[in-house]
């Protein structure tokens, strides 16, 4: 369920969060701490969930999708710090895939479907 924000108004929203705060942004190098913190605890979701890793039965229950949106905001956290506009990057990322790596990966034809 899509509630219409672009990520223009999500990072402005982030904004709004932290600026509250007297401490602000944390500096880049911490921001790259919190973002490897975070990966790694979506990385254990997922081995929970999908490798052979079960948990322990006295850890708490926690979604990937928590942990996505926790690594988001700390995306945006970094981004939002280094002025950097999220929308303007995707489009160049995209553009990079639509371009040079264009024929990477075999495209879903007609014939190939199934």
């Amino acid at each position: 369920m899509s509630n219409g924000k672009s990520m223009k108004d999500i990072q402005m929203e982030v904004d709004a969060y932290i600026s509250q705060f007297k401490e602000g942004y944390f500096s880049p190098l911490a921001m790259l701490a919190r973002l490897t913190e975070e990966l790694g605890e979506l990385a254990r979701e997922v081995n929970h969930f999908y490798g052979e890793k079960p948990k322990k039965t006295d850890e708490g229950e926690r979604t990937i999708e928590e942990e996505l949106g926790d690594l988001l905001f700390v995306i945006i956290c970094f981004a939002n710090s280094l002025n950097i506009d999220l929308e303007e990057a995707h489009d160049y990322v995209i553009n990079k895939f639509n371009t040079r790596d264009k024929n990477r990966w075999t495209r879903i034809t007609p014939e190939n479907m199934e």
